[in-house]
């Protein structure tokens, strides 16, 4: 039974193929087009997934949709009658919309079909409900028998958070919030009024928080949000202008947090840290209370989690560290991206009634579900490019990368599959040597081209990550986040604990400074032998010659940029980049090696994110 998930139209489309209830291919569509966040009809995310499971799209017995629309305009017209006239203006600019796509979406997804394979019959295309998908995303791969499942995000089509009990093939929601209550469109709205993007730059709130302290957290529960003990609660809407309106937030807001929203141009203060502390203390406090109280009533010990806010590492680290639950598993694309895997996961298991087998492990293979390339394409690729390369056996190419990192270069990895959802893992990614004072700095600023504040992830061994963080679990989706244990911290000195904002970003905290956060954290990605054996072999090759088994990993791409998918990509970000060496399968390219007029331009490439 072959089933394709797809997600689209709103933000981050993606593609995945499930085989007889396993994963074979996922990707999403920004890879491929180099748009990002890609909202468009996965079409090479499509195609991609098609050529790795080796089908037409004739062999596909059913196609299956994370959302249902019709719900979903239900809402739509719903909340406008609710609050008319307010909101025409945004009511107008839907409406065609809607009328023309959205309504008729299961005719829309047949013509885009249809240059896979003319007359894709109509009745084998599915639709899941959106909240449905993504708890399906997060139990059916997990490594639980039975678990409670908990998604939360901005909104699907009513639903902005859900309960579900899952055992064995069979997953069942309970609870619900509705729109407009939203934990996702609460923190998205202080995204907005920080300066930021929605729906992508919630993540620099959460990184911008620990330079803050929470002054507006008691503000936030006793004005905007009324939170139960067991985590329900409402939002008052006169602060807000997301139903109706054209921005997150309104007049009435920025009065009570004293003016108007930051522009992206804008210089960040000390008070924007302190309101992205604030949403960051409340969204944790939230989810903590929902999670014990979902423990207590279920007494279940194994948590899955998915939804946009389950992108949350820090929440998330809070969580396993409070106990509530013996174990937790996240969807490693927690986004809307995840909600393909979902949907055909759904289908498979919900509505086809086909079993479930759990083997010890998750089902996300590492996550490594996206395209590889072979060694002749590889070398084909990167010579048409233009690049100059040594081909090398796998240990000279595992030895060089590992010299260069610890002679302190950035070293552009990509090797083996891509991968699924937001976060490099080694596959696609850029690492750097941990132990440097100056790594953080140069990556953001002369690789990656971005806010000098944003923090970066250590890739560890598995079995080393109890010798450098304050945890020892597996963590292989950089999904949870744990302070960098006391025996490798730095001791202050007065002075420097009296810094407050940025002035505490150059400051050495521990042995590993280039991965730890100014509160000590950090978003710890283990490494397995098992799903990535070369990123392993990697980093045990660099502790052999430095005694660290942690190195930094961020990213293959600049600011604005999607993560490179082909060599070719690679190739051009290495040139547009002062990454010293790039190592693409087992070809090594140094940067004085390469043609000087190749260079890029590469930090005005692509839109600020």
């Amino acid at each position: 039974m072959k089933i394709l998930g797809l997600s689209a139209y709103y933000h981050d489309s993606a593609a995945a193929l499930v085989d007889d209830g396993r994963i074979v291919a996922a990707a999403q569509e920004e890879r491929f087009t180099r748009k990002k966040h890609d909202p468009r009809f996965p079409r090479e995310a499509v195609r991609y997934c098609l050529e790795e499971g080796g089908v037409g799209l004739e062999d596909v017995d059913h196609v299956v949709f994370y959302d249902k629309p019709f719900l979903k305009f239900e809402r739509l017209l719903e909340t406008y009658l609710a609050f008319a006239p307010h909101g025409f203006t945004s009511f107008r600019m839907a409406l065609p919309v809607w009328l023309r796509e959205k309504l008729f979406q299961k005719d829309l997804l047949r013509r885009e079909l249809g240059m896979f394979a003319s007359g894709y019959p109509v009745d084998r295309i599915l639709f899941a409900e959106h909240h449905l998908s993504h708890a399906a995303s997060a139990f059916f791969p997990s490594p639980f028998e039975e678990a409670v499942v908990l998604t939360m995000d901005g909104v699907g089509e009513w639903t902005t958070t859900s309960v579900a009990i899952g055992r064995g093939h069979d997953l069942k929601v309970v609870k619900e919030v509705h729109f407009p209550h939203s934990l996702g469109l609460l923190y998205s709205a202080f995204t907005y009024y920080t300066g930021f993007r929605v729906n992508s730059g919630e993540y620099k709130v959460m990184g911008l928080a620990p330079y803050g302290e929470p002054k507006y957290a008691k503000l936030i529960l006793e004005r905007l949000m009324d939170l139960k003990d067991d985590g329900s609660f409402r939002l008052d809407q006169s602060y807000f202008d997301y139903c109706t309106g054209l921005t997150m937030t309104n007049g009435r807001f920025a009065e009570l947090f004293g003016g108007p929203a930051r522009k992206p141009d804008e210089p960040l203060t000390q008070k924007h840290m302190d309101l992205a502390a604030s949403i960051q203390a409340v969204t944790e406090e939230a989810v903590l209370r929902m999670t014990r109280a979902l423990a207590r009533e279920t007494g279940l010990p194994n948590l899955c989690l998915a939804g946009g806010v389950a992108l949350n590492c820090v929440a998330n680290g809070k969580v396993l560290r409070d106990g509530a639950f013996r174990n937790i598993w996240i969807q490693p694309a927690a986004g809307d991206a995840g909600g393909a895997v979902g949907a055909a996961l759904a289908a498979h298991h919900l509505m086809l009634g086909k079993p479930r087998a759990v083997n010890g492990g998750d089902a996300m293979q590492g996550a490594y579900l996206g395209p590889q390339f072979t060694q002749a394409d590889v070398e084909k690729r990167l010579a048409a490019a233009g690049a100059r390369f040594t081909v090398m056996d796998e240990s000279a190419i595992i030895e060089t990368a590992a010299q260069a990192l610890a002679e302190g270069k950035a070293v552009g990895w990509h090797q083996g599959r891509m991968e699924f959802g937001p976060r490099a893992l080694g596959g696609r990614s850029i690492v750097g040597d941990a132990r440097s004072p100056t790594m953080q700095k140069i990556l953001n600023l002369k690789v990656k081209y971005r806010e000098s504040f944003r923090p970066f992830a250590p890739s560890v061994l598995r079995e080393d990550v109890a010798d450098w963080f304050e945890m020892d679990c597996d963590s292989p989706y950089m999904l949870l986040v744990a302070d960098v244990v006391k025996s490798r911290r730095r001791d202050m000195t007065a002075e420097e604990k009296a810094l407050f904002g940025i002035d505490k970003l150059n400051t050495v905290r521990s042995e590993i400074p280039a991965v730890t956060h100014v509160d000590y954290s950090a978003r710890v990605q283990t490494v397995h032998k098992e799903t990535n054996p070369r990123y392993h072999a990697l980093i045990s090759r660099f502790k052999e010659k430095t005694g660290c088994a942690v190195i930094v990993n961020t990213s293959f791409n600049v600011r604005g940029e999607p993560i490179v998918c082909t060599p070719e990509d690679a190739f051009h970000c290495f040139m547009g980049t002062e990454i010293e060496l790039l190592a693409v399968g087992n070809c090594c390219l140094r940067k004085e090696e390469q043609d000087p007029t190749l260079k890029k331009n590469y930090k005005d490439a692509f839109e600020l994110d």
